[in-house]
C-alpha cells in the first residue's frame, strides 16, 4: 500500500512546487531529494563553491536572489563526536541556519522542510518517542538539532520538521556500506546490540517528504522512519544476510556476529540507547502505514549492489 502511494511521486503535479532550493544537496538525503523533486519544478542544489551553508550571509543572499517557493534543508553538521569540541560550528549549521531559513521563508511566503534527529530525546527506557515527548539531548549534536527544530517551529512560515533516525543510503558514507566492506574482508566483528532504532534510507525520507507536500500535510513536527526496530547488531546481521541472498560473497558469517554493549565502545558524545520513534502522526496525515525497515533495506541494498 505504502509503496503504491509513494510511486505517485514520480508523476509531476500540474503546478509543481515552483522554484525549489535544496541545501545539503551533496549529502545522502540531499541527493535523494534532488531525484524525487526533479519532476516538480526548478530545482537548485548549490555546491559549496556556489553557496557555503555555514556562511549565513551567503545563504541569505542566495535565498534573496533565487526567491524559492520551497526550501528543503538537508544541510547539517553530522559529525556527532566532533560537535563536542566544535560546538559553535555545530550550532551554526544545525540551529542558526534553519532559523535563518525560517525567517526567509516567512518573509517570502515559502514552505520550509527541515530534517532533524532522534538525538533530541533523552534516549532512555523502551517507549516509542512521540512528537510531544519531552526532549533532553545527551550531546551537543542533539542540542544543536533541537535548537534548530525550535526555531523553525516558532516561526510563522509554513513548515515541516521531520525527525528521523539511523540514516543510510545506496550512496555516501554510512553504516550499511561500512558493514559490507568489513564483511567482505573480515570473519569477525563486534557490533553494539543495546541501541535500538529504525534504520531509515535517504530514499524513503525524500519520497515521504514529496508525498507529505503533495498531500498538503499540515505544518508541524512529524517522525519519519520505517516501521519496526532493531539494534545495530540486528541491522548488521540483516545487511549480511540480505547481501548473501543477493549474491554477495562475504568472509563473515551473519550468525556468528559478536555483540558488545555501548559501554564497551566509549565515544566523546553519548549515544541514545532508545531511538524508537512513534509514527502514528505521519501515518494518519498520509493515510497509510509506512513500510518496514527490513523491506527498505532490501531495496537500498539492491540499488547499491546493482550500481
Amino acid at each position: 500500500m505504502a509503496a503504491d502511494k509513494m510511486a505517485s511521486c514520480t508523476t509531476p503535479l500540474n503546478n509543481g512546487f515552483g522554484r525549489i532550493l535544496i541545501l545539503g544537496g551533496n549529502g545522502q538525503v540531499g541527493f535523494e531529494l534532488q531525484r524525487s523533486f526533479a519532476p516538480f519544478g526548478e530545482v537548485r542544489a548549490p555546491r559549496r563553491s556556489d553557496m557555503d551553508a555555514s556562511d549565513l550571509d551567503a545563504v541569505a543572499a542566495y535565498v534573496d536572489a533565487y526567491q524559492p517557493q520551497l526550501i528543503l534543508n538537508a544541510a547539517a553538521w553530522t559529525a556527532v563526536d566532533k560537535a563536542e569540541a566544535q560546538r559553535e560550528d555545530a550550532m551554526r549549521l544545525n540551529a542558526e541556519l534553519p532559523a535563518l531559513l525560517a525567517e526567509k521563508a516567512s518573509a517570502q511566503g515559502a514552505v520550509l522542510v527541515h530534517y532533524s534527529s532522534d538525538y533530541v530525546y533523552p534516549g532512555d527506557g523502551e517507549q516509542f518517542w512521540s512528537e510531544d515527548s519531552p526532549t533532553a539531548p545527551l550531546s551537543v549534536y542533539g542540542e544543536s538539532k533541537l535548537a534548530g527544530d525550535d526555531a523553525v517551529m516558532a516561526s510563522e512560515c509554513r513548515h515541516l520538521v521531520l525527525r528521523t533516525s539511523w540514516v543510510y543510503a545506496a550512496r555516501g558514507n554510512n553504516f550499511m556500506k561500512t558493514m559490507l566492506k568489513l564483511g567482505r574482508d573480515r570473519d569477525t566483528l563486534n557490533i553494539v546490540n543495546d541501541q535500538i532504532g529504525a534504520p531509515t534510507p535517504a530514499r524513503l525520507i525524500a519520497q515521504l517528504t514529496c508525498e507529505a507536500l503533495r498531500q498538503n500535510v499540515a505544518s508541524g513536527l512529524y517522525h519519519l522512519a520505517p516501521r519496526g526496530t532493531t539494534s545495530w547488531h540486528g541491522f548488521a546481521q540483516a545487511i549480511f544476510r540480505q547481501a548473501i541472498e543477493q549474491g554477495e560473497t562475504l568472509a563473515i558469517d551473519p550468525e556468528t556476529l559478536d555483540v558488545i554493549p555501548t559501554a564497551d565502545y566509549p565515544t566523546p558524545a553519548a549515544r541514545p540507547l532508545n531511538s524508537r520513534l512513534a509514527l502514528g502522526k505521519l501515518e494518519a496525515a498520509l493515510g497509510y502505514s509506512l513500510p518496514s525497515w527490513d523491506a527498505q533495506l532490501s531495496l537500498t541494498l539492491k540499488e547499491h549492489l546493482d550500481r
